[in-house]
């Protein structure tokens, strides 16, 4: 039996009344196509809709933009925004956290940070609210809590943040009612029952100050008894009337799912959806090509159809790969005023045909850095510290100075961008300059302070490979090496990797560890160039290509 406060809308054990059917909707065929309506344009692309790691998407339309902003986690410059005019075809426009006095990430473990942000037009400006989460253990004294953030446009630049305190939990969402902002989001349920129970709180907020105007009231604590982990809750004005919260469920993983509940006042009480949950993989198993589908956020087009973005993972060859969990679009259909998504199939598929939307165009298939203009590119990250609190780039090239061992959470010297594809290489030109033998600089696949690949030349003109912290490769190289270009190359093939130096195999490996069931981590896979100890490496060139 659901738990759920009685309702003015009925029993929670049926769905509500009927309500005044949104748009025209009929049944579509099987085969990932969605039924046109007359004249209507038909286009079709693929899941998922951007390349590589983008966890916990949420959307928003701002003037004739559609805004997708992602979790990002240790990584900086944090809460990457993309931008879009057809839902479809997104361009990195910036990022929410993108310069030094922002925010605090240094020292921080892999898998903290920024969590689940949701983005939202208010009064014409775009707002961000999101949580930085702390290491469960250690000594890290950075702020932890929620926040807030704003901007005129999409690439910025953004606020300072304005920081919320009075309630805990994660997974923050706003949503205006008139000339009133509401907060809303998740934290461990005060009343446990059972491991995993939380409940979905909501206040009213004062966005310029922070401050909650309101104590928060529980609306939600899941949608079956002994459901676990209803987070990522966003509340949204039901079209025909009242308020709809949408909510993940199930935890990120596996059991991951979209459940539904309806009210005719924000602060409820909230009626569970009787076809709970609404979308979910959960029944495909492990091996099915997209599981863990969840976390879910709307928007309506300028044409008045409704879209949902949730996140997914993809496993390769029925094993769970290195990219993480990744962002994709679903058409959303209503019937008497229930959200129906992907209506006809009832999934998240990979290649998608539905109206109103173009066909999507091909990702690049080779970057080619070389660091000689006065911008980095923005798909650049570092690991708790900004890209130019790291290294110097400029016609010489990128400079990097040795830093700490990458399996640390402090002062690693690394600038990695995400993974694009389970088939990629990842090259590198470097000179190193050691202090000592001990030097090393190289090429780094990085999912988490534990989980890594590196390819490293050494102060004593050896090449080594490493996995997980083991060493799996050596190739002498001589000490006339030392101080001349070397090129570096990591070549991904699904689940394994082979490791070059120029032509040169220096190691082959299987990369099951790095990417562990079940998870160790919430992130994916980013690759780029790493320098360790007293010295520094100049790179040239760095080049990653799909296929």
């Amino acid at each position: 039996m659901r738990r759920t406060s009685a309702s003015p809308r009925g029993s929670f054990l049926v769905p509500p009344p009927p309500r005044r059917a949104r748009g025209t909707e009929t049944t579509a065929p099987a085969g990932g196509t969605r039924p046109s309506r007359e004249g209507a344009s038909m286009g079709r692309y693929r899941n998922p809709i951007l390349p590589g790691c983008h966890p916990d998407p949420s959307i928003c339309r701002f003037g004739d933009r559609y805004v997708l902003v992602t979790s990002s986690f240790e990584y900086l410059p944090g809460l990457p925004v993309h931008v879009s005019d057809d839902l479809v075809n997104w361009t990195l426009a910036g990022h929410v956290l993108h310069r030094p006095g922002q925010i605090d990430l240094s020292g921080l473990t892999s898998s903290s940070g920024t969590y689940a942000p949701t983005v939202r037009e208010v009064n014409g400006r775009l707002v961000v609210v999101c949580t930085v989460v702390g290491p469960e253990e250690g000594d890290w004294a950075g702020r932890t809590g929620h926040f807030l953030v704003t901007a005129d446009a999409p690439e910025g630049p953004w606020s300072d943040p304005v920081w919320i305190d009075g309630v805990g939990g994660f997974d923050p969402s706003i949503t205006v009612d008139g000339d009133r902002v509401w907060l809303c989001g998740t934290r461990e349920a005060v009343e446990g029952y059972w491991p995993g129970r939380t409940e979905v709180w909501v206040a009213e907020l004062d966005l310029a100050s922070g401050a909650l105007l309101s104590a928060p009231v529980v609306i939600w604590t899941g949608a079956a008894v002994g459901a676990v982990w209803a987070e990522g809750p966003h509340l949204l004005p039901h079209p025909d009337g009242g308020w709809m919260l949408l909510v993940a469920e199930g935890g990120t993983d596996l059991e991951h799912a979209v459940c539904v509940a309806y009210a005719d006042r924000i602060e409820g009480p909230y009626v569970g959806d009787a076809g709970n949950p609404r979308l979910s993989h959960r029944d495909l198993g492990p091996v099915a090509p997209i599981v863990a589908v969840g976390h879910a956020d709307l928007v309506d087009d300028i044409e008045g159809r409704s879209w949902a973005t949730v996140l997914a993972l993809h496993p390769v060859d029925g094993r769970r790969g290195i990219l993480g969990r990744r962002t994709s679009l679903v058409p959303v259909g209503w019937a008497d005023g229930r959200p129906l998504f992907a209506p006809g199939i009832g999934r998240v598929e990979e290649v998608v045909t539905a109206e109103s939307v173009p066909d999507q165009r091909p990702w690049p298939t080779r970057v080619e850095e070389r660091f000689t203009t006065e911008r980095l590119d923005l798909e650049w990250n570092g690991a708790g510290r900004l890209p130019e609190e790291i290294a110097t780039w400029g016609t010489d090239g990128l400079l990097l100075p040795g830093g700490a061992e990458p399996s640390r959470t402090a002062r690693v010297s690394f600038l990695g961008r995400r993974l694009p594809d389970e088939n990629s290489e990842a090259s590198l030109r470097l000179r190193i300059t050691p202090a000592d033998d001990g030097f090393r600089a190289g090429v780094l696949l990085r999912v988490s302070d534990a989980q890594q690949l590196e390819l490293s030349v050494t102060g004593a003109g050896e090449a080594i490979a490493v996995l997980a912290g083991a060493e799996i490769g050596r190739l002498p190289l001589g000490r006339d090496a030392v101080g001349d270009e070397l090129e570096l190359t990591v070549r991904i093939r699904n689940l394994t990797a082979s490791l070059f130096v120029g032509e040169e195999e220096v190691a082959f490996c299987e990369l099951d560890v790095l990417a562990p069931q079940p998870p160790r981590g919430f992130i994916g896979a980013w690759v780029g160039p790493v320098a360790v100890g007293s010295g520094e490496a100049r790179i040239t060139r760095f080049a990653l290509s799909v296929g």
